[in-house]
């Protein structure tokens, strides 16, 4: 039943566009891909062909085990309501057009601008993958390093704590003028502005974990003949990590927002250069599909981070809910 209802949602979205007549006056445009022609309607009922798949692949996977059997079943219903929704969304944006255009255009149409510019929004998506893994890394070890020295030792804490209270009210976006001058390249000052932002949160839940972490077991350690180094790396660190991927988590949404403001600000490119640019000709199709890139590319990123927390915590698995 939940696989019928996870793909009835796709097939009711594919009847819609075929079997719905056109009545608002709209072009169907044909693109060559290879030796093959499509419509812009035929690259969105692929798309969601290409969709039902990837949920009946994801129902092989969970239904070999009846904790991931539970989970499918429980959002079948979202991904009923999901192709509901693109079906209402294609007669009012496409069939119909009831919905504002060219601000609000319909679901084929936005499938259009993969057609018209597949291997600019590619080019565009590894740019920001690349900045983004720049930045991102390079903040969340700023940011261990800072939380595990401000937790552990008081005079670093002393010093340090009033500058990271300072940078973080701080918008990382007003540092821009002076990222520009001190870096070489818009790249760099690109990655600057995401590392602080990550910096900032990562560093203060890795310190608040780590202060956290009882007097016992640390002077438990020391009976035992640790060493401080000892103490940091076994004991202290090992008790933070739940809150540094907390902190690893929510800066992965704020790097992510920077990421594409930085890039609407004079990268010569990834996607926020790519919406920009597209919203200067009112090519909002294309936004659309630039932010679809970046929902799926921001939700891959946290599945790969979560992957990563739940491997380093398998140790809370069956005590923490």
């Amino acid at each position: 039943m939940a696989i019928i209802k996870t793909i009835a949602g796709c097939v009711i979205a594919i009847l819609i566009n075929l079997l719905v007549p056109q009545v608002a006056d709209v072009e169907t445009a044909h693109y060559t891909a290879g030796p093959f022609t499509i419509t812009n309607n035929g690259a969105y009922r692929l798309f969601l062909t290409g969709l039902m798949i990837y949920y009946l692949l994801q129902a092989a996977y969970a239904y070999r085990e009846a904790n991931t059997k539970k989970k499918y079943v429980k959002k079948a219903p979202f991904r009923l309501a999901i192709g509901i929704v693109l079906a209402i969304w294609d007669i009012a944006g496409t069939k119909l057009e009831i919905l504002p255009q060219p601000f609000f255009p319909g679901p084929a149409r936005i499938a259009e601008a993969f057609l018209v510019d597949g291997k600019y929004i590619w080019q565009n998506t590894a740019y920001s993958i690349r900045l983004f893994a720049a930045g991102f890394i390079i903040g969340v070890v700023a940011g261990i390093v800072t939380g595990i020295f401000t937790g552990c030792f008081k005079k670093v804490d002393y010093w340090i704590t009033p500058i990271l209270n300072i940078c973080g009210v701080v918008p990382p976006v007003a540092w821009m003028p002076f990222a520009l001058i001190l870096f070489p390249t818009s790249f760099a000052a690109a990655a600057f502005l995401i590392a602080i932002c990550v910096w900032f949160p990562v560093a203060t839940m890795t310190s608040a974990g780590i202060t956290s972490t009882p007097k016992a077991q640390f002077e438990a350690a020391r009976t035992l003949g640790a060493s401080t180094a000892y103490q940091v790396f076994t004991v202290a660190i090992p008790h933070a990590m739940p809150q540094i991927f907390t902190g690893i988590t929510t800066a992965e949404a704020f790097a992510f927002t920077n990421l594409v403001m930085a890039e609407m600000m004079g990268q010569p490119g990834g996607l926020g250069y790519y919406i920009n640019a597209s919203k200067v000709w009112s090519a909002y199709y294309k936004v659309f599909a630039a932010i679809i890139v970046m929902a799926v590319l921001f939700s891959l990123i946290k599945a790969l981070i979560d992957m990563l927390e739940r491997y380093v915590l398998r140790w809370q698995k069956g005590i923490v809910k």
